[in-house]
């Protein structure tokens, strides 16, 4: 028998289905996917504008946030009804589209956040 390779390996089996590449084990066991940790942020929200690929249309990004997915979805709702528009979640930062700073500047202050506008 050959040496197996480093990134090959058994990615499904009849008795368990799936199985995780990195670990091998099943993926209903795996712990590779857990959520994976945030890097700790200095306690002050930015909220800056962004173009770039996006074909010229901006959004609003609010960095910074603290939270737990969960509320960061939460938030995130809230914010994109009191902005009237549409938005998403990206790694751990909320995205808004439109130049919506002073806006989400306000709201954020109302819930108790320190926020600071970044950029230009």
């Amino acid at each position: 028998m050959g040496k197996r390779k480093e990134t090959g390996g058994l990615v499904y089996s009849t008795e368990t289905g799936r199985t995780c590449p990195q670990c091998r084990q099943p993926v209903a066991q795996c712990g590779c996917s857990d959520e994976s940790e945030r890097p700790k942020g200095d306690g002050i929200v930015r909220i800056h504008r962004e173009t770039k690929g996006r074909k010229g249309k901006g959004v609003s990004i609010v960095t910074g946030l603290d939270l737990p997915d969960k509320d960061l979805k939460a938030l995130a709702k809230k914010l994109k009804a009191r902005c009237g528009t549409g938005g998403t979640i990206k790694d751990g930062n909320i995205e808004i589209q439109g130049d919506q700073r002073d806006t989400l500047l306000e709201e954020l202050e109302k819930l108790g956040y320190r926020v600071r506008k970044a950029g230009g």
